[in-house]
């Protein structure tokens, strides 16, 4: 096998956690519109998606992917026979059920209404103005109801805390003084 096979196949390999997502195969990032908005600047010189918002876009892809939810056109060679003898496809192993419940469990978060715009433009890379199309929203409103969505789904991964719109913050839940007060032992000189 010469070295470049041997390199095609290295990189074919699935994604470890906290590995970059663009390892994933099959999916090309040039092709994102996710790494497009992020490498786009509006008319204030800011990104059009935050850091936040490609991590959370990209993570919810990776959980698709995994999940094995993507139309196939081809036979998925991957499960086909894999550890049955009668020749039936195999089915889906553990991590592959947990993806698929991370991936609905982000959607249900993020609500119905922003769901469909991440399922289209994050999951199957279908640019911003094919998303509003098959969606039916109104022209030009793609990227508004896209970063509302992407927001949303930051928030449910915790990379953005419940008041803020941008960037990374420690998130705890509970009100100040929320923590009982417990009156110290009163040690007694017999013990």
């Amino acid at each position: 096998m010469s070295r470049t096979a041997a390199a095609r196949l290295s990189s074919r390999r699935p994604p470890q956690t906290g590995e970059p997502t663009s390892s994933v195969p099959g999916f090309n990032d040039a092709e994102s519109p996710l790494a497009w908005l992020r490498a786009r600047r509006g008319k204030q010189g800011v990104p059009l998606i935050s850091d936040a918002q490609f991590l959370a876009g990209e993570r919810l892809r990776r959980d698709f992917e995994r999940a094995m939810l993507a139309r196939r056109t081809t036979t998925n060679w991957d499960l086909a026979g894999a550890g049955s003898p009668s020749g039936f496809p195999a089915e889906p192993d553990d991590a592959a059920l947990a993806a698929r419940e991370r991936y609905h469990r982000a959607l249900r978060d993020v609500g119905p209404e922003l769901s469909g715009i991440l399922t289209e433009v994050c999951c199957l890379a279908a640019g911003i103005e094919q998303a509003e199309r098959a969606l039916d929203l109104p022209q030009r409103s793609g990227k508004a109801v896209l970063g509302l969505a992407l927001t949303a789904l930051a928030r449910h991964y915790g990379l953005l805390a419940l008041g803020q719109a941008g960037g990374s913050g420690i998130r705890r839940w509970g009100a100040a003084g929320y923590r009982p007060v417990v009156p110290p032992v009163a040690s007694s000189p017999d013990a």
